[in-house]
């Protein structure tokens, strides 16, 4: 299940998560203006495994799809659930550049996760691509000195869970394939929202259903591309290349709902840009001198 390592392909596959995501956000901050946050998230599962069936059946169907690491991936998800509520309805609380930018916190408890129980080595290069991002994330947002709203301490939350999570994904990339994670994803998540989910159903207009097809595809195959990201690099490698999604969101603000694009976050965007090439460039080898 290894792979050799390449952090230029990591990089594609993370851009692919970054884009999935970003989608993700707008669709799900418009959807919830007529939808439960429980429903959206139990159709996000029950359609994005419609969407993943062919490809279980490309990869040895249900069969190939069993696991000796249950507990494992259902630890993973159900955190993952919860951080995940949490975000949608913190969508619903604050702008959504601020649920994004507090959300990459996550990168603080992922390193320091990933080098407790996944062994990972903290490189200078790892310790300065975070520190720069998360500088890069406080400019952009510049917190207030008014009282802390409850979106945010919703949202600094659902980071802690997300930070699990992704640390958790790193550890069943070494036994599991990637579609065997999303399967058991689908599955854990569906499973604990059903009945909140029944409880609160309303039936979606036509409008809000493409939005949950929209959002069951980005978030079922943008956990591909993350898992796909960790088979090729470091969890504290991968995750900081994440922090590119807080200034593509403030974009998107800009071009969607007018949100002023300020010299901040242009600064913002430019720490964490440099924190993420830093974050790529490959260790120097050391020069053995030759015996005379």
């Amino acid at each position: 299940m290894n792979r050799i390592p390449s952090k230029p392909k990591a990089a594609l596959w993370m851009a692919g998560w970054l884009s999935m995501m970003l989608v993700v956000a707008i669709a799900g901050r418009a959807a919830l203006r007529e939808m439960n946050v429980f429903q959206l998230m139990e159709l996000r599962t029950l359609l994005g495994f419609f969407m993943l069936y062919p490809m279980i059946r490309m990869n040895g169907g249900f069969a190939a799809m069993k696991t000796s690491r249950l507990p494992q991936h259902i630890g993973r998800n159900l955190s993952h659930y919860v951080a995940q509520l949490g975000w949608f309805f913190a969508l619903t609380l604050i702008p959504i550049g601020q649920v994004v930018a507090i959300e990459f916190t996550a990168p603080i408890w992922t390193a320091l996760l990933a080098a407790s129980f996944l062994g990972e080595r903290m490189t200078l290069w790892k310790i300065t691509a975070i520190v720069l991002g998360l500088i890069g994330v406080l400019i952009i947002v510049r917190p207030a000195t008014t009282e802390f709203n409850p979106g945010q301490m919703i949202a600094f939350a659902a980071a802690v869970g997300f930070g699990i999570a992704i640390v958790m994904v790193k550890s069943l990339t070494r036994t599991e394939q990637t579609v065997t994670i999303i399967f058991w994803m689908l599955i854990v998540q569906s499973a604990a929202g059903i009945l909140p989910c029944l409880y609160v159903w309303t039936w979606p207009s036509a409008y809000v259903w493409g939005l949950s097809v929209i959002i069951a595809f980005c978030g079922t195959f943008s956990h591909f591309c993350l898992a796909r990201a960790m088979l090729y690099a470091d969890a504290t490698v991968v995750v900081p290349m994440d922090f590119l999604r807080v200034p593509l969101t403030a974009t998107a603000g800009w071009l969607i709902y007018s949100e002023r694009l300020d010299v901040f976050t242009v600064l913002g965007a430019i720490l964490i840009l440099a924190g993420n090439l830093l974050n790529l460039k490959a260790p120097t080898p050391l020069r053995v001198r030759a015996s005379a």
